[in-house]
């Protein structure tokens, strides 16, 4: 009977540390996933900054309750944002924004994740001049309720 317990118990103990190993390598391979969906989401963005205008980019990816921090001020809720785009910033073909993440990093529940990398915003000038201006971006990803990734912070 002792035998038979201990076999018992050792089969529990087997199949427990099994199941967490499975547990833990189905949450490792969710993580890639939400990773490379984050990229696919971040490259989207960046092709439509350059093909249809920052503006309309931002305001396709933005979350309704997105901030952007701009020149030391913030920018909250995706209606201020447009307004934030009326005067400002240029239309396709008027200048370009691109950049692509050097990093990216996704919660475990996959609801949240953050990019970071480098941009190059370029823009000629009244005189004709093209002026470059070169930074980093660190953007914050949400995933809404439709499953699709739109930032939060930018």
């Amino acid at each position: 009977m002792k035998d038979e317990m201990n076999k018992l118990l050792l089969t529990a103990l087997v199949s427990a540390l099994l199941c967490s190993s499975c547990t833990m390598q189905n949450k490792r391979g969710s993580t890639e996933l939400w990773k490379s969906e984050i990229m696919e989401t971040e490259s989207a963005f960046a092709e439509m900054a350059l093909k249809e205008g920052i503006p309309k980019a931002f305001l396709a990816f933005a979350a309704e309750d997105a901030v952007l921090m701009r020149n030391d001020r913030l920018i909250i809720g995706k209606d201020a944002i447009q307004n934030s785009f009326a005067d400002q910033n240029p239309g396709p073909g008027q200048g370009s924004l691109s950049w692509k993440p050097d990093y990216i990093e996704v919660s475990s529940s996959g609801d949240l994740g953050y990019t970071y990398g480098k941009y190059v915003y370029t823009i000629t000038d009244s005189l004709g001049e093209t002026q470059k201006t070169e930074g980093i971006f660190h953007t914050v990803w949400k995933r809404q309720d439709d499953g699709k990734w739109r930032f939060v912070w930018d």
